[in-house]
C-alpha cells in the first residue's frame, strides 16, 4: 500500500474553479488539477506501521532542508537552505523553513515528540513548485508548495497553519495512519485542522479565546470573498465567492455529505470532527494545546485506532484518552458535550 497523497485545497474546489469563466483561473485551477494527479500517482511511499512513540529523552531540535523546484514539478529540487543557515532572499524560503520550525516545536514543546515519527525525521519542504500551482501537499515523505495563481490562491507558505496542516499528515501517518476515504479519511483531515491551528496558537501564544480557529486565513486573494479554506469555529462560513463557491462543510452529522468525490468528501465532512475540537478547547479555555490537544495526541498515539476508524469510534476514544488522563473531571464533560453538539455519539 501507499502513503495517501494530502492536499490542503480540495479537489472539489479546484474542479469549481476549472469550469470558471474567468480564463486564468480556470486554466490555473485545471493545471493544478493535473499536477495533482501526476503527483498522486507517482507517490510510492510505504505506510508506516502504526507504533506508540516514546517522548523524546532530551529536548529535540529540528532537521530541516528547504527546496526550491524552480517552478517545474521535479522533487525535492535545488537545496536552498538547510537547517541552521542564515535567511535567504527568498521569503518563501524562509516563511517555510520557520513553519516547518512552528511544528517541529508545537510538537515538541507541548507533546515531548521528537519530530512525525516520534525518532526525529527530517523535516522536509518544496517551495516554488510548478507554474501557478494552487495547493500544497504531503506525499508521504515531504511537503510542497506552491505559489499560487494570484488570481484565488496567494503563496502557500503565507498561513503556518497551512504549513503546519500539511506536516501533520506525517504525523498521522505514523501513528495511526487513518484510510484516506470517508469518515476515516475526514478524520485525517481534521487531525491535520486541529495540530495546523494548535501550531500556529502555540506560534503566537494565543489562548483557545484569542484564536481565529480559520484555516488557511491569509492564502485568499483580497478579491475573494473568504477568510480562509475551512473554519472550525463555524464550518460551512469560510468563504461564499462568485467564483469560488460556498464553504460547503457541515458542523453536525444531520448535515453529513454523502459523495464519491474527494475520496468521500474527506474535506468537506473533517467539519463534524473540526467543530468537535473547537468545542471541547473553548470549553476548556486557557491554551488548547494544554488539555483538548494533549487529549487528541494521546487518542492519535494511543494505538487504540484502526486505519478505518469512524468518527464515532474516534470519538469513544477521546472519551477514554480524557478520562485516563484527568479522570471524571472537566475535561471528560467538555469532550462528552462536545461530540454530543456535532450528532456524533461516544458509547
Amino acid at each position: 500500500m501507499t502513503s495517501p497523497f494530502c492536499t490542503i485545497v480540495p479537489p472539489h474546489l479546484l474542479e469549481h474553479l476549472a469550469s470558471s469563466p474567468n480564463p486564468a483561473v480556470a486554466a490555473a485551477a485545471r493545471r493544478t488539477l493535473i499536477a495533482d494527479a501526476s503527483a498522486r500517482a507517482a507517490r510510492v511511499l510505504p505506510r508506516a506501521a502504526v507504533a506508540p512513540a516514546e517522548p523524546a529523552a532530551e529536548p529535540a531540535a529540528p532537521r530541516r532542508t528547504v527546496y526550491d523546484a524552480q517552478r517545474r514539478t521535479e522533487l525535492p529540487g535545488v537545496k536552498v537552505r538547510g537547517e541552521g543557515e542564515e535567511a535567504t532572499a527568498d521569503a518563501t524560503v524562509n516563511r517555510a523553513y520557520a513553519g516547518l520550525g512552528a511544528t517541529f516545536a508545537l510538537f515538541r514543546d507541548a507533546f515531548g515528540r521528537d519530530s512525525m515519527d516520534g525518532a526525529g525525521l527530517p523535516l522536509l519542504a518544496t517551495v516554488h513548485y510548478d507554474e501557478k500551482y494552487g495547493n500544497a501537499f504531503w506525499n508521504g515523505e515531504q511537503m510542497v508548495f506552491g505559489d499560487g495563481d494570484d488570481e484565488i490562491f496567494l503563496d502557500f507558505t503565507l498561513p503556518v497553519d497551512v504549513i503546519a496542516h500539511e506536516l501533520a499528515h506525517g504525523f498521522t501517518q505514523y501513528t495511526a495512519n487513518l484510510e484516506y476515504f470517508s469518515q476515516s479519511g475526514a478524520l485525517n483531515e481534521s487531525v491535520s485542522d486541529v495540530f495546523g491551528s494548535l501550531v500556529k496558537q502555540h506560534a503566537l501564544g494565543q489562548t483557545a479565546e484569542q484564536a481565529d480557529w480559520l484555516i488557511g486565513e491569509g492564502l485568499f486573494h483580497p478579491d475573494v470573498e473568504g477568510r480562509a479554506l475551512r473554519s472550525m469555529k463555524a464550518p460551512g462560513t469560510a468563504y461564499d465567492d462568485d467564483v469560488l463557491g460556498k464553504d460547503p462543510q457541515p458542523a453536525h452529522m444531520d448535515d453529513y455529505v454523502r459523495t464519491g468525490q474527494d475520496n468521500g468528501g474527506v474535506h468537506i465532512n473533517s467539519g463534524i470532527p473540526n467543530h468537535a475540537f473547537y468545542l471541547v478547547a473553548t470549553e476548556l479555555g486557557g491554551h488548547a494545546w494544554d488539555r483538548a490537544g494533549r487529549i487528541w495526541y494521546d487518542v492519535m498515539t494511543g494505538g487504540t485506532l484502526t486505519p478505518e476508524t469512524r468518527f464515532a469510534e474516534f470519538a469513544a476514544a477521546t472519551v477514554a484518552a480524557a478520562k485516563a488522563r484527568y479522570g471524571d473531571a472537566a475535561e471528560i464533560q467538555a469532550v462528552t458535550k462536545a461530540w454530543a453538539a456535532v450528532g456524533v455519539p461516544t458509547d
